[in-house]
């Protein structure tokens, strides 16, 4: 693991936006001290500006969306391109980004090449599918988890695991220049943001929860404001046809913003949110959120209940290990629930500021790491790569 290579390469692989997000800032930290390093990537945009070479585009449709069986034979495509690239180029690391459906049988091809395999983002198998460590234990050399528990849960079971941070707790927030992004934004007595997820099966499901629940407010609260953080100005017109097909009318006090997540939050006094890593973005700026998710009581009864390990499914309450933050998941019902929740934030200080102080403790257990440093170190390591 520790002999220098002549000309090592790493080969990310990532499929959706967030793995997007994450390996970017990993990327960008190795081109910075490793210039002439070869990084190749299956992945999106932000990899390709931080300095990968992107041999195609991955993660848009995530976004976008296909139905179930054209996933199947666009990762099949993929995987093919993917063995097919790997005749030609030899690579000393691959480093799968999150997605583990997806990562598994490109793993299983860059262990044939002879490859290590440093996983970023630890596969939530300890959520899901704890037998599946089997698998993993043959498909990686090490695991770079971004939650404070995992690094045990994984080294117990005889997977090298490290605990690095998480790359949203990397750069602090720069609250003066989300304070001049936000200066002209209209604002109410209450100010709630809606985060609808990024995928387009979540936005389906659960965006008419939480403008209904908005809606309910808006009428209860009439100079309240709201803003819906959209990841791309492409899902507009997605947004404003599920909730005409859920027969909600769209408030004049409710507008979208893009791309702009942060400021978002930092513009808000609470958050709505389906349950994702957007969470640890709010948690970030301490913000009081519902968060929520929904799903077939059906499904849930009959397979999803006895998969699910964690007395808790959201991140912030993973982390805190109870519910610091309302969580509605699954949920079966409608949006007054949603509402109800909070309101019982806006109208009971001590629960408001109570859930503030302990985000605050969330960020506490990252301000001593810092993800894409810590991730840079352990994959130079594996490509044999001089130290830093």
């Amino acid at each position: 693991m520790d002999s220098k290579v002549d000309q090592p390469s790493v080969l990310f692989t990532a499929f959706e936006p967030s793995g997007d997000d994450h390996a970017a800032a990993v990327i960008s930290r190795l081109r910075s001290i490793y210039p002439k390093l070869k990084i190749y990537a299956w992945g999106g945009r932000k990899m390709q500006a931080a300095g990968a070479e992107v041999v195609e585009i991955t993660g848009d449709d995530a976004v976008m969306g296909l139905p179930g069986l054209a996933k199947i034979r666009e990762h099949q495509r993929l995987n093919a391109n993917i063995e097919e690239w790997l005749r030609d180029n030899q690579i000393s690391v691959h480093i799968p980004v999150d997605s583990p459906a997806a990562n598994f049988p490109v793993c299983k091809l860059t262990k044939a090449a002879g490859a290590r395999v440093v996983h970023l983002v630890a596969p939530q198998l300890w959520a899901w599918a704890p037998w599946r460590i089997r698998k993993l234990r043959k498909l990686t050399d090490h695991v770079m988890c971004v939650l404070p528990f995992e690094q045990e849960w994984f080294r117990s079971r005889g997977v090298e695991a490290t605990f690095i941070g998480h790359p949203l707790f990397d750069e602090k927030v720069d609250y003066a220049v989300l304070d001049e992004q936000i200066q002209s934004w209209t604002r109410g007595d209450q100010n709630v943001a809606l985060m609808p997820g990024s995928r387009p099966s979540e936005m389906k499901k659960n965006f008419p929860l939480i403008l209904g629940a908005y809606i309910k407010l808006n009428n209860e609260h009439a100079h309240m404001r709201g803003i819906v953080a959209a990841t791309r100005k492409e899902i507009e017109p997605t947004l404003r046809q599920i909730a005409k097909d859920a027969g909600l009318e769209w408030p004049d006090s409710l507008e979208i913003r893009f791309g702009s997540t942060d400021a978002v939050v930092q513009w808000c006094d609470m958050c709505m949110v389906v349950s994702g890593t957007v969470t640890l973005q709010i948690a970030r700026q301490h913000k009081p959120m519902v968060i929520v998710y929904k799903l077939g009581r059906i499904a849930w009864t009959l397979i999803a209940r006895w998969l699910i390990q964690p007395d808790f499914i959201t991140l912030p309450n993973l982390i805190a290990g109870r519910e610091i933050c309302p969580e509605l998941v699954p949920h079966f019902g409608g949006s007054e629930p949603i509402a109800d929740r909070v309101v019982g934030l806006l109208e009971d200080q001590d629960a408001f500021t109570t859930q503030v102080r302990e985000l605050e403790a969330i960020g506490k257990v990252y301000d001593e790491q810092h993800a894409a440093e810590n991730a840079a170190r352990i994959i130079a390591r594996y490509a044999g790569l001089e130290p830093f």
